[in-house]
């Protein structure tokens, strides 16, 4: 016997063997020009992910942000999509989260700015009420910062990816206003901006010393429920950041979630 289950694209057939589930034909998204099938398998960034609800991945909001970051003018593997879309959606929905939250957007390591630029557009940041103040170099990694066993680790990034790229991300932050660049060393160029409260930070900068710095610098900055987003945390090249991060929340006694996309995040308990 064939039952339909009212309200669900699904069917099941009855038999003597154990019940039996059947995908009625797929949903469709509507994706602007046209509509595509709800896939329920990802692969990208070392992350393969099988039979999950992946609608939040392919929501028009989503594609738009994502889309937004992608094409900033960065040199970033070999052009086309450097499928970080979960990366990308882990700090879309921290950011979304600190959204209710007092306090300042902070982005330390920003590059041509693909997670801040996809931010501004999920979350229409030019109309909210915070500044979001993006602190980088704007030209690479500072290899006097870099410690002995980082060095070759920061002179290959910074032959391959880096480059000045200041007024390309001035352009690309140009339509909001409250996105304030601030070109410099952290945490060099920390104390002299105007942030009391900071309800989302992110932090990726390729090394040890300025990442534990800035976490210190901002943490009672950080209001209750704040967030804090670790880029580099749970790659395997990265493992000293890994362990220094790791020692700094053990001084604070907070835990550190290790993400599958390589992230970090860490949640402000309440003082």
């Amino acid at each position: 016997m064939r039952i339909a289950i009212p309200g669900l694209n699904l069917s099941m057939t009855l038999t003597r063997a154990p019940f039996r589930f059947e995908l009625a034909r797929p949903r469709q998204l509507h994706a602007g020009a046209g509509s595509a099938t709800r896939q329920t398998n990802y692969t990208g960034d070392g992350l393969t992910v099988e039979s999950r609800i992946l609608d939040a991945l392919q929501s028009d909001r989503f594609t738009s942000a994502y889309s937004a970051g992608i094409q900033t003018p960065h040199k970033i593997g070999v052009g086309g999509d450097l499928r970080i879309h979960w990366r990308v959606y882990t700090c879309l929905w921290a950011a979304e989260h600190a959204l209710s939250l007092p306090g300042d957007f902070v982005e330390c390591g920003v590059n041509t700015g693909i997670i801040s630029r996809a931010i501004c557009d999920y979350v229409n940041f030019a109309s909210v009420p915070k500044q979001f103040f993006l602190f980088d170099t704007f030209a690479g990694i500072p290899e006097s910062q870099a410690a002995p066993d980082e060095r070759e680790h920061v002179r290959s990034k910074n032959a391959r990816i880096y480059r000045d790229c200041y007024e390309d991300t001035k352009r690309t932050f140009a339509p909001f206003p409250n996105v304030r660049l601030v070109r410099g060393m952290v945490p060099d160029t920390l104390a002299a901006q105007p942030i009391e409260k900071v309800s989302y930070l992110s932090i990726d900068m390729n090394l040890v010393f300025p990442e534990i710095a800035a976490l210190e610098f901002f943490w009672d900055r950080l209001v209750p429920g704040g967030i804090v987003v670790l880029d580099d945390y749970a790659f395997a090249g990265h493992r000293h950041q890994h362990e220094a991060v790791d020692a700094f929340a053990l001084r604070r006694n907070v835990p550190v979630y290790t993400s599958p996309t390589g992230q970090g995040l860490i949640l402000r308990p309440p003082s």
